[in-house]
Formats: C-alpha cells, structure tokens, sequence
C-alpha cells in the first residue's frame, strides 16, 4: 500500500499538481468518509476500498489500479477531472 501511495504522490509533485493527503490509519473520520465516497461497484467483496483512493474534492476518480492506466495512457489529468496545463501531451 505505501509504495503504490509513494507512487501517486511523486507522480502528482512531478507534474506540480496540488493535493491533500488524508491519513485513514490514525483518522476515523477520514476513513469513514473514504469508505463511505467510494462508489459501491467499486468496492471489494468485503465493502472496504484499500488505499489510495483518489478523489478530486468529493468527486470519485479511482483507486492506484485505475490511476495507474490513466498513467499509462498519458490521461492522468482526464482521470483526475483537470484540465491540461497548455502544451501538455
């Protein structure tokens, strides 16, 4: 789990996009709002979403599976609901 959370993090800093980071080890709360904001379809056979779990504000992108392919395809900024800064490829 740490090293696919390292991986979106440097992947965010090195394309400078701005994030929160919500720790659900230590924060009931948080991990009560990430189980609770990921969508049904996309929650395990047991109900409980492992980390990472990305959302844009409130709104639902994916779990580290989906970021990866939206890397892969070059649409990480489609994945995450952002426009491309001008003259992204």
């Amino acid at each position: 789990i740490k090293k696919k959370q390292q991986d979106v993090l440097g992947f965010l800093e090195a394309l400078k996009i701005e994030y929160a980071q919500l720790d659900i080890a230590s924060n009931e709360e948080n991990r009560m709002w990430m189980r609770e904001n990921v969508p049904g379809e996309k929650k395990p056979s047991n109900g409980i979403p492992l980390p990472p779990q990305i959302f844009n504000e409130s709104n639902y992108c994916g779990d580290y599976d989906t970021f990866f392919d939206a890397k892969e395809d070059n649409s990480v900024y489609e994945f995450l609901g952002l426009t491309p800064p001008s003259g992204f490829k």
